[in-house]
């Protein structure tokens, strides 16, 4: 009988400890969770990247046809070639000129010199295909995009952890001014300083921790942290995880609170394309402690 009471008891206990998530809550993870999978199955969406290649000073090719630097099976021929010159990138019609329904943003291609600025790159487009340049380092590369691609068609969906309101934490913020560097290295084996305006400092677990955040977008008012807790020991992606998240309530100047709700955690896009180019922690952002919530190793 006391067994009994006790075993009772300590279910009262665990019951009572435990926050139960309201509707609205749980509505709001759902919502995230179901765009976030829209978002990276769409026909330019992280599933669908199928080529990384380096461009080499002089011509890079690109077609279906062999002898072309780059093999594109959903491509024409010949569809275009790449020419690199003192950090310049021309557009360049093969023999005979583009195949009919190749376009350079929206408008019939022609030979042109093209952007690779990060926001607003020229995109060259052909029946499913994207093509970006984009530049990493010192070096260029050729980004392509195919929406018939089988990491995108075989698709079926993201693993997550439960939504729990106790990851849901008010982080106090503490601005740098002027804005202190981060040493962050990438899957391509390079490094780069980027400036954090500050500290997101929490506490999870009766632990004091610390998170510094980059800006990856000034046009998109967004906190971005790079990170990795020891889950991905076990649960989740090795490499470590992103989080996004709203701006410090007094801006990023002042002294405020900015709330991070590790239930949107997200996978780099490294985790399911082997030509994305995504950063890794730094050493700041190296956590001690498990975070179970948010997306998990991605199995398909």
């Amino acid at each position: 009988m006391k067994k009994l009471l006790y075993v009772i008891f300590m279910t009262l206990t665990v019951a009572a400890q435990t926050p139960k998530s309201d509707p609205q809550f749980l509505q709001q993870i759902e919502q995230f969770r179901t765009q976030r999978a829209k978002n990276l199955s769409a026909p330019d969406g992280w599933l669908s990247l199928v080529a990384l290649q380096w461009l080499k000073p002089g011509d890079t090719t690109v077609g279906s046809a062999p002898g072309n630097t780059l093999h594109l099976d959903h491509a024409p021929a010949h569809l275009a070639t790449f020419h690199l010159a003192n950090d310049s990138v021309t557009l360049v019609p093969p023999a005979g000129g583009f195949s009919a329904g190749i376009t350079l943003d929206g408008k019939p291609a022609t030979s042109s010199k093209l952007s690779f600025d990060d926001n607003h790159p020229s995109e060259l487009r052909y029946n499913g295909l994207l093509m970006i340049v984009i530049k990493r380092g010192d070096r260029l590369y050729l980004r392509v995009k195919d929406a018939q691609a089988p990491t995108r068609t075989n698709f079926h969906g993201l693993n997550w952890y439960p939504p729990d309101p106790r990851f849901v934490v008010t982080a106090k913020w503490i601005p740098s001014n002027p804005p202190h560097s981060l040493t962050i290295p990438n899957v391509l084996g390079q490094i780069s300083h980027e400036a954090s305006p500050g500290v997101a400092e929490f506490m999870l677990n009766g632990q004091t921790l610390r998170l510094e955040p980059v800006i990856e977008d000034p046009g998109e008012q967004k906190l971005f942290f790079i990170f990795r807790d020891t889950t991905s020991t076990t649960t989740t992606y090795q490499a470590g995880r992103f989080l996004y998240t709203s701006l410090p309530s007094n801006g990023l100047d002042k002294p405020g609170t900015v709330v991070l709700d590790f239930n949107r955690i997200q996978n780099p896009p490294c985790v399911y394309t082997a030509f994305a180019t995504c950063p890794l922690p730094p050493q700041q952002n190296r956590l001690n402690i498990a975070i179970p919530a948010g997306e998990k190793r991605y199995h398909n």
